[in-house]
Formats: C-alpha cells, sequence, structure tokens
C-alpha cells in the first residue's frame, strides 16, 4: 500500500499575520501582508482535474526543481521567491499576476499535435507548417498563449486578441514574450547539458511596482515536457514514440481508461502501482534535470515540519 499519510495531500495551516488563503490545483497558498507561502502539495492534476490520490515525493519534486531554474535565470528575469525554508515550500513577493499563461512550444506534441492531427495549422494564431509529424522541431519556437482560468479549463487565446481586449497592456505583453522566449532558450540550454530536450513549457508573469516578475514553477515535469536527447532523431526518423520526462503519460494513462475531464466521464481508480510509478517518475526528472540525487524528506510529521520551517523564515524575513 501506498502511506498516503506520508504524502501532503492539503493544508489548511492559520499563520501569524495571515490574510487569505488560496487552494490550488497543487499549491495551496498563503498570504501574509506583502508576501505568499506557497506549500507544494503532492496533489496532482491532469485536464484540469485533480486526481483523487497524491503522489509521494511530488511536492518536494517541483518546488526543488522551479527553484533550482528560478535561481539559474534570475540574471533575464526577476522572480517571486525569496527563500525555500522547507523542500515543499517557497516564501516571496506576492505580484499582481497577468491572467495569461504563456506557452512555447519547441516542437509539435502534445495539444499542440492533437490539433494539428484534427486538421488545424494554426495555434493561437500561429502558423504551424504543413508536412510536420508528431515530434518534430518547429523551425523556430512558437509561443501560444492560453487564459489562466479561475476555474475550469484554460483556454487558447492569440496575441492580437489579448493586447485587443486589453486583458495584458501592451507593453507589458511585449517583455512577457521577450521573456518567454529567453527563458526558453536558457531552460534548453541546461536541459541539453543534461541529455534532454525541453520541449515545451509554461511561464506566468506578474508585476510588482512597474516590474515584470515570473511567478509560481518553471521547467517542472507539471509545467513542461523533455524527451531524451539520446535516440531523438533515430526515434523520429523510425516513427517511433519519444522517450519522454513529463506529465503526458499520466494523460495517456488517463485517456487510455476514457477520461479526459469531459462532462460525464468517470475518474478512474489509481492502484498502487501507478502512484508509486508516478513518484519515480517524477524523481527521476528531478535527478536527471538537475544532475543531483533526490534528497528524500523526512515523511513523518511533514504538516508540523512544515508549519514549523514557515514559522521560523518568517521571522527573519
Amino acid at each position: 500500500m501506498v502511506p498516503e499519510q506520508h504524502a501532503i495531500k492539503e493544508t489548511h495551516f492559520q499563520f501569524p499575520g495571515q490574510t487569505g488563503f488560496y487552494l490550488g490545483k497543487v499549491r495551496d497558498v498563503y498570504r501574509i501582508g506583502e508576501l505568499l507561502v506557497m506549500v507544494a502539495t503532492d496533489r496532482i492534476s491532469a485536464f484540469d482535474h485533480i486526481l483523487p490520490r497524491p503522489i509521494p515525493f511530488k511536492g518536494q519534486v517541483l518546488n526543488q526543481t522551479a527553484a533550482h531554474f528560478l535561481r539559474a535565470t534570475e540574471d533575464i528575469v526577476h522572480n517571486w521567491v525569496l527563500v525555500c525554508p522547507d523542500p515543499n515550500v517557497a516564501i516571496g513577493y506576492a505580484c499582481e499576476p497577468f491572467r495569461v499563461e504563456m506557452v512555447i512550444r519547441g516542437y509539435l506534441a502534445g495539444h499542440a499535435w492533437r490539433m494539428y492531427q484534427a486538421g488545424h495549422r494554426t495555434l493561437c494564431g500561429v502558423p504551424m507548417p504543413d508536412g510536420m509529424r508528431e515530434n518534430d522541431p518547429f523551425p523556430e519556437p512558437i509561443i501560444t498563449p492560453s487564459t489562466k482560468a479561475a476555474e475550469g479549463h484554460d483556454e487558447d487565446i492569440s496575441r492580437e486578441a489579448i493586447l485587443a481586449s486589453g486583458l495584458v497592456p501592451e507593453a507589458d505583453y511585449l517583455e512577457m514574450e521577450a521573456y518567454t522566449r529567453k527563458l526558453f532558450t536558457r531552460g534548453s540550454e541546461i536541459a541539453a547539458g543534461q541529455g534532454l530536450i525541453l520541449v515545451d513549457t509554461k511561464y506566468e508573469f506578474g508585476k510588482r511596482g512597474e516590474k515584470v516578475f515570473v511567478i509560481d514553477e518553471i521547467h517542472t515535469p507539471d509545467s513542461s515536457r523533455y524527451f531524451y536527447l539520446d535516440g531523438y532523431a533515430e526515434r523520429q526518423e523510425r516513427g517511433e514514440r519519444q522517450k519522454q520526462l513529463s506529465k503526458e503519460f499520466v494523460r495517456e494513462w488517463l485517456m487510455e481508461r476514457d477520461f479526459q475531464g469531459k462532462e460525464g466521464q468517470v475518474m478512474p481508480d489509481m492502484p498502487d502501482a501507478f502512484v508509486w510509478d508516478v513518484s519515480l517518475r517524477y524523481i527521476q526528472l528531478y535527478e536527471k534535470i538537475t544532475g543531483m540525487p533526490l534528497q528524500k524528506r523526512d515523511t513523518r510529521y511533514m504538516q508540523e515540519q512544515v508549519y514549523h520551517n514557515v514559522l521560523e523564515s518568517l521571522r527573519s524575513l
């Protein structure tokens, strides 16, 4: 059996000075003055639905992967994080978020491929060349934004629609586009150094004062798709599936069981073997992309540890 008491499914802390609490798909977010405390839980979501069982060590992997990449890109763009006082926690500035996710795709995979396969040759107003195969590289990476929904599904949206609607001011949007390309380039370089291809990813931005900040996670298995570089060209030439590290295998597992989050569909049960497989894959991605072993946290009394570590950190900030 998977010891679910050794995973963080959700938290309900009350911190001194706390003024708000938000339960996200994966993170529990606490507002304390001008700071946010983000607890990366072990929940997992797919097709905008939270799956019924938590994944051991998943929150630690997400938090520490994001921290790794935020440190590696802080020369490109300001980011919101000040400190990570616990393996599952980041504390940083509360920024005013833009209600748009900046999705960037270097390869025809995932959602882009499903749209392409259905006959579409534009995505979010961006043309996609004819004659491409699944997992082929685009001539250059394309940015395909989506609206950031408070509930339900995020929706594809074009650059033109974002600017015409005033969803993001033009100057800020152009800055976000530039940061998106620079972050993707840096992430691709780091991935290549570890024998991986950064296929696609998404970034979220917000504003603090007059400055644009990158907020939330970057280059994690929840927000990104990676292929193994070794053998990519040969597999592509033979028309074989690419070996990948991402959350796509969870979506595929659900689709094989007739679940894509659509009305009337029933979420399948998650057997222990699948839960552990997901956990091992998340750990594998962390170790592969960072080149470091995951120092698995002590999973006894995790909620107490998280609360104590956050309190100690808040006293020094």
